[in-house]
């Protein structure tokens, strides 16, 4: 029997003994307990041994033919619409008093799951189960497998469901440092440090030549600078470090050590993605190139003894700091306390929406003025007012006004909310992209009352799934945007979640997903757009044509035969042309983007240690910009890129003697290069 299977009988059983009708409820209760029917059973019916303060008494003869055989409460009368069983009847429970209504005991339970032939063995098979959301075509398709499976065996349950053949399955979204054990077939699922359930991004591997280039990605992330601004708390000293990709954990540590005087066994960090460890790398690590971390002294804390800790904390302390105490960096991967993944001070007022809220309008009130109160300014510009209003604005209009519909799911308990909030919907880039193209609807979901109404707002206004979608976003991956868009489906027009994007994302990532699905529903709109223009031209045409059919047949007809074949030729040429530059166009302004981001800080000019380079362009005029002499090579080319002077296009000359900067190892400081106090490069195109 397959695992679909004995989970449509699990199901069934259980709304046959607790009575709960609603499908969803059931599911839940299910989900929450790994599929384990006596738990779930017992989580809706608790133990208790006191009867209720109105029991039912049943007639003596029920009764009495009840204490004989206490399965028959759930067999005696067949229900077609069960299979065989009926809903769980409380008042024809037997107990210890006389016919009084009582809740069921563990043993019963067992009893009750045991006459309906459950093998309880197969619900604690659940508890190895992983589940996988696949993401494919705007479609999302969960798969279950053991913990023991192999990514082969997983690419063979994606081929049943999507039919990918498995040699085009590129998957993405595995952990970062994980990322290349993902790609081997024979690779078991628990060595990826997988959580309970995940999501994924499938990939068809055309022959169009799409590769996936999530491990090349991580790879060219190594030669990447990294700014790391640290903040030493309780003083609130900034510390800012620029280290390359390569750099371990360790290596950090041991470099704050050198700064702060903080031994590595003493120092305590909040800003790290879950499932890093010594041996990681800033790469391989998931954060972004300008990350902040806070940084705490354990010791401080033992001695102040301001913030007690547990015993299994507590750090022997010696009267002095010296060089011997790093000796024990190797093991800071083995204490809890070195990754924190929870914010340093959390925020008084964790709710945006106070509880039991009357309606979606006040509730959307109070988010917006709450989330500006917490988080400050700069900050998205929400949208005030009902679910359906916002989605009436955005999707329910012509296809050349029509916009995404963002939905911000918040919980003030998570984890990601602060870094999220103050890093991520802070930046210049998301919030102009959310202003543009989106129109954004925040919701907090931290109390169940407001949740539950909001699901069922979504049930109500784009469909079950979308509130499903929602339900299912597990508290580690919130905050949440839902991208929601109106798209053609059977030939018809509905409004579907195109995306879901989790809080567990860095910013380049964030702009990605959003870049990515506006272009997609872009195209998608001025297909709905060329469809209105071509029937409209369309029906002008043939209004002409009947027009002059009676004097010229024949002579009409050939005419717009031909001037509809140049017509649409010309126009597929434009559309060639137009696409190949926008194409172009895109390329190289990514490449300045992430030149122009890379590039350090640049130095006052009274500063010491300085070289002043001049860049003399074939115009003939000059660029110019300041350095420090330890700066790299690869700092000047970026500057150089960032001015639209690609790498890839242009040369880039010393004076004197003559040499090709652009050959040379760009890992070299200007210091090694000669490049200071001043100096003049020359660009030259490349032919």
């Amino acid at each position: 029997m397959s695992d679909n299977q004995d989970k449509e009988e699990t199901l069934a059983s259980f709304q046959v003994i607790t009575g709960i009708e609603d499908v969803g409820e059931a599911f839940s209760h299910l989900e929450a307990t790994n599929w384990d029917l006596v738990e779930a059973i017992s989580r809706v019916m608790p133990h208790d041994d006191a009867p209720l303060a109105n029991p039912i008494h049943p007639p003596e003869s029920q009764a009495q033919s009840q204490s004989e055989d206490p399965v028959s409460v759930a067999t005696a009368h067949p229900n077609p619409n069960t299979n065989g069983f009926r809903p769980f009847n409380f008042d024809e429970m037997p107990g210890p008093s006389q016919g009084a209504r009582m809740f069921p005991s563990s043993q019963l339970l067992a009893q009750l799951t045991s006459s309906i032939n459950l093998d309880p063995s197969r619900q604690n098979n659940n508890q190895n189960i992983l589940l996988f959301n696949i993401h494919f075509n705007q479609q999302l398709y969960q798969i279950r497998m053991p913990s023991n499976a192999t990514i082969e065996q997983l690419k063979r349950k994606i081929f049943d469901v999507t039919n990918v053949p498995q040699c085009r399955q590129a998957l993405r979204g595995w952990p970062p440092s994980r990322a290349s054990e993902a790609q081997l077939a024979e690779t078991q699922l628990c060595n990826l440090g997988l959580a309970p359930e995940n999501e994924l991004i499938l990939v068809d591997l055309t022959d169009d030549g799409f590769m996936d280039t999530e491990q090349d990605e991580s790879t060219q992330r190594l030669d990447k600078m990294f700014k790391l601004h640290i903040v030493e708390e309780p003083e609130g000293r900034r510390t800012t470090l620029n280290l390359v990709g390569r750099t371990t954990i360790e290596e950090l540590k041991t470099k704050v050590y050198y700064i702060t005087n903080t031994p590595v066994r003493h120092q305590e960090w909040s800003g790290w993605p879950s499932g890093c460890d010594n041996e990681t790398n800033l790469a391989q690590s998931g954060i972004e190139q300008s990350h902040e971390f806070i940084l705490r002294n354990i010791a401080d804390r033992v001695q102040n003894n301001s913030n007690p800790i547990t015993s299994s904390e507590v750090v022997n302390l010696d009267s002095e700091s010296s060089a011997d105490e790093f000796e024990d960096a190797t093991d800071f991967n083995n204490s809890e306390y070195i990754f924190s993944d929870s914010p340093p001070v959390q925020p008084l007022n964790r709710h945006l929406i106070t509880n039991n809220t009357n309606d979606e309008t006040s509730g959307s009130a109070q988010f917006v003025e709450n989330y500006k109160q917490r988080f400050g300014e700069p900050h998205p510009d929400f949208f005030v007012g009902s679910l359906e209003n916002a989605l009436r604005l955005a999707c329910h209009k012509p296809a050349k006004e029509r916009k995404l519909l963002a939905i911000y799911l918040h919980h003030g308990e998570s984890i990601l909310t602060n870094v999220f909030c103050d890093h991520l919907m802070k930046d210049d880039g998301i919030i102009l992209t959310f202003r543009e193209n989106f129109v954004l609807y925040g919701w907090d979901m931290t109390y169940e009352s407001n949740k539950d109404m909001f699901l069922s707002s979504l049930t109500a206004c784009i469909n079950n799934t979308a509130s499903l979608t929602a339900r299912n976003i597990k508290l580690d991956k919130l905050p949440a945007i839902m991208l929601v868009g109106k798209s053609r489906m059977m030939g018809r027009q509905t409004c579907e979640v195109l995306s879901v994007i989790h809080g567990n994302i860095g910013l380049a990532d964030l702009q990605s997903r959003l870049f990515d699905t506006t272009v997609l529903y872009e195209e998608q709109l001025q297909g709905e757009i060329r469809e209105e223009n071509e029937r409209a031209a369309r029906d002008q045409v043939k209004a002409e044509q009947d027009m002059a059919y009676e004097e010229t047949l024949q002579a009409d007809m050939a005419k717009e035969a031909a001037k509809r074949q140049k017509e649409a030729a010309q126009a597929a040429e434009r559309k060639r042309i137009e696409s190949e530059r926008a194409e172009e166009d895109a390329r190289r302004e990514s490449i300045r983007l992430v030149a122009k981001q890379s590039l350090p800080q640049e130095p006052a000019e009274h500063e010491a240690n300085i070289s002043k380079i001049r860049v003399r362009k074939p115009t003939g005029d000059h660029l110019e910009r300041r350095f420090y002499i330890h700066d790299t090579l690869q700092d000047l080319l970026n500057f150089v890129a960032a001015n639209g002077f690609l790498i890839d296009e242009y040369k880039v000359f010393s004076g004197w003697p003559r040499r090709d900067l652009t050959a040379i190892e760009a890992s070299q400081t200007l210091e090694g290069l000669k490049l200071y106090p001043q100096e003049t490069v020359i660009l030259e195109e490349r032919f």
